[in-house]
């Protein structure tokens, strides 16, 4: 079994909270076939498909799955992600000894679904895994973090494992490219240009009682910024300078510090 793995269920408890509970009514389905257990799992236990389950969709679920999260000392940022969108790396996969128990996205594991882990992907992104050793492929959807080994990119069901005939080896040389979000595979020309990202982040610059004094820092930013980025002012209690257009929070990090604005604050929306 996948070193990491085990805390799976911490990820969901501490980053999603019970917010997560509500979903749409979409269902996802199982057939049945004779998993391979590998050398470590327990063969004499019987592990059942657990049939349809609704699939965790809610607004609530993909902002608090989308956040930035720790594993074992490293900081994981879930970002911009667009139909075609490709990464090479090693997959892997987890079975029966996370059978039943609870995915990163509130749903419970199905070693029989097609389904994988992700470390940035969000939630019910759709995506096609080639194994590049043999040329099988199979199509599966992320409702799970992990797997946190380097190198590795993916984290497979064991059924998904199965259907590319990597579950014996353990791990194999793969091609993951991302074919559609909320658990559809894109089909029309505006679906096919969808971007999925955690929302919006943004760099706070100042903040000013008096609005003139937000407008000439503005035009102070405005003058020095790259492509891509934008100058608004917020106005509530106060007249808040942000800069957007940030797909991550460690872009909006990265600007930052190369821009020396140590006291600057990043919001997410």
């Amino acid at each position: 079994m996948l070193l990491g793995k085990s805390i799976k269920t911490t990820i969901f408890f501490t980053v999603c909270a019970t917010i997560i509970f509500t979903g749409c009514s979409t269902k996802s389905t199982s057939g049945s076939y004779i998993p391979y257990y590998g050398g470590s799992e327990k063969k004499n236990k019987t592990f059942k498909p657990l049939g349809d389950q609704e699939i965790k969709n809610s607004k609530a679920m993909h902002r608090a799955t989308m956040r930035p999260y720790k594993v074992h000392g490293k900081w994981y940022y879930p970002t911009l992600a667009k139909v075609g969108d490709v990464q090479t790396g090693i997959a892997s996969w987890y079975g029966p000894n996370f059978h039943a128990k609870l995915t990163s996205n509130g749903e419970m594991y199905d070693m029989y679904a097609m389904t994988a882990a992700h470390k940035t992907l969000p939630m019910n992104s759709m995506v096609k895994v080639d194994n590049l050793e043999n040329g099988k492929s199979v199509v599966v959807r992320i409702n799970d973090r992990g797997p946190f080994i380097t190198g590795r990119i993916i984290d497979l069901s064991n059924k998904a494992a199965h259907a590319i005939n990597m579950v014996g080896k353990g791990t194999a040389n793969v091609r993951v490219t991302v074919l559609g979000f909320n658990a559809k595979i894109a089909q029309t020309e505006e679906e096919k240009q969808e971007t999925a990202t955690v929302g919006r982040y943004y760099v706070q610059v100042g903040a000013f009682s008096r609005l003139e004094g937000a407008k000439i820092t503005k035009r102070k930013f405005e003058l020095i910024l790259e492509d891509g980025y934008n100058v608004i002012i917020k106005s509530t209690d106060l007249h808040r300078v942000w800069i957007s257009g940030f797909r991550s929070e460690q872009e909006a990090q990265d600007f930052k510090e190369a821009n020396g604005l140590k006291g600057a604050l990043i919001i997410a929306k």
